[in-house]
């Protein structure tokens, strides 16, 4: 049995650990110049003061979620998307199984494995999902280290519930850190009775084929109890559910098809921790359109098809069984069509979308392309690459139906 303790340098802050979180966090001064930034036009003890008489009555990171981030989060909604939709029919009711059998979203948890559209919005945007529609908490979820540049941020993160992935180690010390958040996720999951979030693979996919790494599935099993032998019962106990986000619009499209060019112009080149704060604040507060997550059924449902396969196969097996899930989940948009029908030369989804789709596609495509000013800026090795990144889901979801 797990102790909490155990898991202190990466877990969220406790109730009781959440006053004194807070205290520290007004008494940053980089965080105090973050808010300054925001309304200038307050003193500083007057936005404190303020933030203090928010905080009263706040005693879980639950109840700061909901007090804090959610309208940050329904504010994102309102001002940078056309819409944000949840479809959660597969937890509500058990097509193989009697229902007995399957928790419920009044008693169970999940642990929602999903492709990664942006580093931040991916798991807010779930949090305000589920609290909306009845789900009795949010989520837990991983962030790198290499995210959390300042006191504050890790502090303000640990308060919103996210546990601390390690990243840059050896391959030792990486082992190690796996075998530590793996034990973690399982105690959240059946001690804490908390949901977790995780992306299907470390990092997102730049050009949207969502697949799902063995390697997370391998680590997620490490941290099971030790009698539990098998890597399916070591999974069962998670109770996972393949979940699919569907992006109208990327607005960090035009960032990814920089750093692919990058990437195969320059050896050895590596993003700048710039960088990933450019791709924070593009994919915060860039248009997305219409945003849809949908949830596969869970895969305590279908896992013992797999049990019987050699370790050596089984991840491989269920990492393609949740693909198929993922990618049948993907709500499309006439961006997807068309720019499957440009890479391809042809019309043959034309069905799909109008001619003044296809107009406000091309001409958001232009505008994302204008804002790459790289040297030797290759206009149609950018271009490509994103319509694939919007030709690639089509792609997915035609292959897995």
């Amino acid at each position: 049995m797990n102790s909490l303790s155990e898991f202190d340098e990466i877990r969220p802050y406790e109730p009781e650990e959440m006053p004194q979180a807070f205290d520290e966090l007004i008494h940053d001064r980089q965080f105090s110049l973050m808010l300054k930034g925001f309304v200038p036009w307050l003193p500083k003890g007057i936005r404190d003061g303020i933030l203090r008489l928010a905080f009263k009555g706040v005693k879980t990171p639950l109840d700061f979620q909901k007090r804090f981030m959610k309208p940050i989060v329904k504010y994102i909604i309102r001002k940078h998307t056309d819409g944000c939709t949840f479809d959660d029919k597969c937890l509500q009711s058990n097509h193989n199984e009697p229902l007995s059998t399957v928790p419920s979203k009044l008693d169970g948890r999940y642990t929602f494995v999903s492709n990664h559209r942006d580093i931040v919005l991916d798991s807010a945007f779930l949090d305000v999902m589920l609290v909306d529609h009845g789900y009795p908490t949010t989520v837990e979820i991983g962030i790198g280290d290499n995210l959390l540049i300042y006191p504050w941020i890790k502090r303000l993160v640990r308060m919103n519930k996210a546990f601390t992935v390690r990243r840059g180690l050896s391959p030792k010390e990486m082992l190690h850190s796996s075998q530590v958040m793996s034990r973690y996720i399982h105690f959240a999951v059946t001690e804490k009775k908390e949901n977790i979030w995780i992306a299907q693979r470390e990092g997102r996919a730049k050009d949207s084929n969502d697949r799902t790494q063995d390697s997370v599935l391998k680590m997620l099993a490490m941290g099971a109890p030790d009698d539990l032998k098998s890597p399916a019962d070591r999974l069962r106990e998670l109770n996972i559910v393949p979940l699919t986000i569907s992006y109208e619009y990327d607005p960090c499209d035009y960032l990814k098809a920089q750093e692919m060019q990058e990437k195969r112009d320059i050896q050895g080149f590596k993003k700048s921790r710039q960088d990933d704060l450019d791709n924070m604040k593009t994919g915060i507060f860039g248009y997305k359109g219409r945003v849809h997550y949908h949830c596969a059924t869970p895969v305590n449902q279908w896992i013992d098809e797999l049990a019987g396969l050699p370790k050596t196969e089984f991840f491989s097996a269920m990492a393609q069984r949740m693909d198929r899930d993922i990618h049948r989940g993907y709500q499309l948009f006439p961006c997807n069509y068309i720019a499957l029908d440009d890479l391809n030369g042809s019309s043959e989804y034309a069905g799909h979308y109008t001619a003044a789709d296809r107009e406000r596609f091309e001409d958001y495509l232009a505008g994302q392309l204008a804002k790459i000013t790289i040297p030797g800026k290759d206009e149609a090795f950018l271009r490509e690459s994103m319509l694939n990144m919007y030709a690639n889901p089509l792609r997915n979801k035609l292959a897995a139906e």
